[in-house]
């Protein structure tokens, strides 16, 4: 039996205080108690930092050749082994805060280094086409304020918005969002939010079925 690869990927700065670590830690638990053959990756972005692009390694990935210095050669080692990570999971649990309404760096670099093309998308006549479908992602998102009902504040949303357009442009269809907004604005919020949350996560899990991507 092939054994279901689950990517599980952390991105907050705030280490224990991080609503979105929690929420990604249980959403796992909860995924591998529906399903103990789970085998779970996990990496956390903050501690071990994807590289940022350098025109060395943005110039070795479209020429599929070698980076002259040893700096760019792990650099490049580096976001190999990020793709070859996200391609060998058959789900991604993807633990990501709001920052400044986007996503962390650490984050955004996770992306830039899967948007390979060739590998994850390539061009066609008919446009862009995604490589790495047939995967579901689950988003642990956590936010300070509430983004998701006042049209204001959705307008403002470049956190969740941007990670399900960039993954859907590799050609994921599949994603729910977990979600804990406003955990800044009391502990009432926080504690109504987290509660929110939880319930998603035994809902996402809430038949054996559900499970499978």
């Amino acid at each position: 039996m092939t054994p279901f690869n689950l990517l599980h990927l952390d991105s907050s700065l705030t280490g224990p205080a991080s609503v979105s670590r929690l929420l990604g830690r249980e959403t796992v638990d909860a995924w591998r108690a529906a399903d103990p053959s789970v085998r779970v990756t996990y990496r956390d972005l903050a501690v071990t930092v994807p590289p940022q692009l350098t025109p060395e390694t943005v110039a070795a990935l479209r020429l599929r050749s070698e980076p002259a210095s040893a700096q760019g050669r792990a650099d490049l080692a580096h976001i190999n082994t990020l793709l070859d990570e996200f391609l060998a999971a058959d789900a991604i649990v993807i633990g990501a805060p709001m920052y400044n309404f986007g996503v962390p760096t650490q984050l955004k670099a996770w992306i830039d280094a899967l948007a390979q093309a060739g590998r994850t998308f390539e061009y066609t006549p008919q446009g862009p086409r995604g490589l790495a479908g047939g995967k579901r992602v689950v988003i642990a998102s956590s936010r300070g304020n509430i983004y998701s009902t006042p049209p204001q504040m959705q307008d403002k949303d470049f956190q969740e918005r941007y990670l399900v357009a960039a993954l859907q442009f590799m050609g994921i269809t599949r994603f729910d969002v977990v979600r804990a907004e406003g955990v800044n604005r009391g502990p009432e919020v926080r504690d109504a939010a987290l509660a929110s949350a939880r319930a998603a996560i035994a809902q996402l899990f809430a038949a054996q079925e559900a499970v499978a991507p």
